[in-house]
């Protein structure tokens, strides 16, 4: 303890032996910070607090979700310091007083931009400030920002949902305009192919029915020329004439109505095994017995039921030709289409490409139709319902402090550094010069034993003059602390004028 006690003594001695330099050291590092610190301009901040809330009753029936307006306000926080915005801040406040060029503006958009902080403190508050060389300039700097976000919810939302609607119209015009020459083209490809393309009436369809139709005509056919000859068969049977004389009490008229029915009977489709047949084929029978041995002399009448049989005849056979007709038209329509049928696979697919066209075309200009409706409509409820609301919680501040720089704290810091610099110095130099203050260092540095010191003794001229420099000292380390006294006066008495 006692070395250390030494040592600090030693320094002591040593920086006291050189305060006239510690001094000027002392005086020269304080004008020269003080002059730096007076240099600094001022930065005054302003400060305010606005809330943006994101409730609407409509928002989530129109499709505006939480994260769309979360979105919203995040575009908001990240828009709110862009260049436009910046401009209108500088044209709208003091900050444009002087500006002539665009070159200019653009300079003072950059500066203000350095001094603006927009940031979010909790989910729907944000902080807005400002710090410029005038209190007055830096609230009405925020103020306008206030503004200009309000501006941008009302006005901006607008002109952002008025392009994006323009936009939408026209790309709904050119799909409207690509929409119709697709459908004259299907229109007209259908009209030059008709009866090639696929669904109903197609080459392959019209093919089966007429195969269908075929085949019912064949059956038909079948059954009138079965029908024929059976007609055929009882026309030869039957005699064209009758015989008109009246032999043992027969009568010929009698027998013709017999012959008549019995021809009737099988034209209805009555077969031999019928009663009614069989019953009229036995009086026709005993009919003719008892005529079968008349003599000559009578005459003979034409026969109704052969007449009839021939009527039905003729009927017969023209059916059977119709049918044989038709079934040759037929036979030449299934011809000419498998011919057709060859050509049919490439216009199907041709059809099916222009129909893929048509609908992908269809399904764009329905989707923009859409969107455009619900654009519409989501402008409409964020402008008109207050999507977005903005409340100023927290009005601009006026500041009359700097917040930049704190000027009495360099100051006494400039004091500090500058006693410190100047003690310093004088340690320095009197490790620097080789002198001994006590005789024990001297014994330490030499290694030989020390005898004694001799104090320094002093006449009273050199008491006084001592003395006289004594003042002169004290003097200076009091003037450089009144000099700071008189610039924190300055400081404050600057404060209180510009407020």
């Amino acid at each position: 303890m006692n070395s250390l006690y030494d040592e600090f003594r030693i320094a002591v001695h040593s920086v006291w032996n050189r305060r006239w330099l510690a001094l000027a050291v002392a005086w020269g590092v304080c004008l020269v910070g003080w002059l730096v610190v007076a240099m600094i301009p001022n930065s005054y901040e302003s400060k305010a607090q606005i809330q943006v809330r994101t409730q609407s009753i409509l928002s989530d029936q129109v499709g505006i979700t939480q994260q769309d307006q979360r979105r919203n306000i995040q575009q908001l926080e990240q828009t709110l310091t862009s260049s436009d915005n910046l401009a209108k801040v500088v044209r709208g406040t003091d900050l444009g007083a002087s500006i002539a060029t665009d070159q200019e503006l653009a300079g003072k958009v950059e500066g203000l931009r350095a001094h603006i902080e927009v940031k979010a403190e909790q989910d729907d508050f944000f902080a807005i400030s400002a710090k410029l060389p005038s209190g007055k300039l830096a609230r009405d700097v925020v103020q306008k920002l206030i503004d200009v976000a309000e501006e941008d919810n009302i006005a901006g939302d607008r002109k952002t949902t008025s392009q994006t609607l323009r936009f939408l119209d026209s790309q709904i015009e050119a799909r409207q305009k690509e929409l119709a020459a697709a459908e004259a083209k299907r229109v007209a490809y259908e009209t030059q192919n008709l009866g090639l393309l696929p669904g109903v009436g197609s080459v392959s369809q019209r093919i089966e029915a007429s195969r269908a139709e075929l085949n019912q005509i064949d059956s038909q056919l079948i059954q009138a020329r079965s029908a024929l000859a059976a007609l055929n068969g009882q026309l030869a049977g039957t005699p064209a004439t009758l015989n008109a004389s009246s032999i043992g009490g027969g009568s010929p008229t009698a027998l013709g109505q017999a012959q008549g029915e019995l021809a009737s009977m099988r034209a209805r489709g009555f077969t031999d095994s019928h009663p009614d047949v069989v019953a009229i084929r036995n009086q026709i029978a005993n009919l003719r017995s008892q005529g079968g041995g008349a003599a000559g002399g009578g005459y003979r009448t034409p026969n109704p039921a052969y007449s009839s049989l021939q009527s039905m005849r003729a009927e017969r056979e023209a059916a059977v030709s119709a049918l044989q007709a038709r079934k040759s038209a037929l036979q030449s329509d299934m011809a000419q289409l498998a011919s057709k049928q060859t050509a049919e696979p490439g216009v199907a697919a041709e059809y099916q490409r222009i129909n893929r066209d048509y609908e992908v075309l269809k399904v764009q200009y329905d989707k923009l139709v859409t969107e455009r409706d619900q654009i519409r409509l989501r402008g409409q409820v964020e402008t008109q319902t207050d999507a977005v609301q903005f409340r100023v919680v927290k009005e601009p501040s006026l500041s009359n402090v700097p917040a930049a720089p704190n000027r009495p704290l360099l100051l006494a810091a400039v004091l500090i550094a500058g006693i410190g610099a100047g003690v310093g110095a004088a340690f320095a130099l009197g490790h620097v010069q080789t002198s001994f203050p006590t005789a024990a260092k001297l014994e330490r540095a030499s290694g030989l034993p020390v005898i004694g010191s001799i104090s320094q003794m002093l006449n009273a001229e050199e008491r006084e003059q001592r003395k006289q420099k004594m003042k002169l000292f004290f003097g200076a380390s009091g003037g450089l602390v009144c000099v700071f006294a008189l610039l924190l006066v300055a400081e404050f008495v600057q404060r209180g004028l510009t407020a």
